[in-house]
């Protein structure tokens, strides 16, 4: 039987979502309900248009000279990829079988550890993992989910010895405190170790907000301003104290 996915859209050359040039496909459903998603159109599991790898690999491979040329490869993003292990692990299987990189972005909020999530995993050649604050009193309230998901999952990883890149997005009022930071860095160093490739600082941005009032939804974040540089380079440096690698 073919695998069918549910995707949002898809980004042809890429710069954000991995190493080098990318194909990117934004999977449709995600469960953690962030007050500052940018593709907050990617919630509903059911909406999206239905794909094939077959139809995947058609449209990313005219593109895969630019993708190997610099490096790159594809990235399942979202939306939240890990909804559809299945399809994605097909569709990683597929592209390394024409020799292309293939990456991971997730949440993390994985429930269920089976051999499904494991051959996704296996196809990963990289996992770009967002983690939202280490704080739960915070972590909570901004996502409507607990953050032990997401650290259960990134300690998983590096039991495997799964390479990674840590995603931090910094939100004045938010993830822009110190004291999350310093958990970050000590999180990172101490639990996840040479995993981690690097830590991407992501500055807050308000690009997603008029998907909000176009769905008529509520914009909570409505006057946040992205973080000053001062306030980045603040964050950057606590948690170089605890990884060589950090960059926004």
């Amino acid at each position: 039987m073919t695998v069918k996915g549910r995707i949002h859209s898809v980004e042809t050359c890429g710069t954000v979502d991995g190493p080098g040039i990318r194909f990117i496909a934004f999977m449709q459903g995600c469960l953690m309900r962030c007050k500052y998603c940018h593709n907050r159109d990617t919630w509903d599991t059911e909406d999206g248009r239905e794909v094939t790898v077959d139809e995947l690999m058609k449209d990313l491979m005219t593109y895969r000279h630019f993708m190997n040329a610099s490096g790159g490869g594809v990235t399942a993003s979202g939306g939240e990829a890990t909804l559809q292990k299945e399809f994605v692990t097909e569709w990683f299987k597929a592209c390394k079988a024409q020799g292309i990189h293939t990456c991971l972005d997730t949440n993390g909020f994985v429930r269920h550890y089976d051999a499904a999530l494991d051959e996704l995993l296996d196809n990963a050649d990289l996992v770009l993992l967002d983690i939202k604050h280490m704080n739960d009193d915070v972590h909570i309230p901004l996502t409507h989910v607990s953050n032990k998901y997401c650290l259960d999952f990134a300690r998983y990883l590096a039991k495997r010895g799964k390479k990674m890149w840590i995603r931090y997005v910094v939100v004045p009022g938010w993830s822009d405190d110190e004291a999350g930071a310093q958990a970050l860095g000590q999180f990172i160093h101490d639990e996840l170790g040479d995993c981690v490739e690097r830590v991407e600082l992501l500055p807050y941005h308000e690009l997603g907000k008029h998907k909000w009032i176009a769905m008529g939804e509520k914009y909570e974040l409505e006057g946040v301003r992205p973080p000053s540089k001062e306030t980045m380079e603040k964050i950057k440096g606590i948690i170089a104290q605890y990884h060589p690698s950090v960059c926004y």
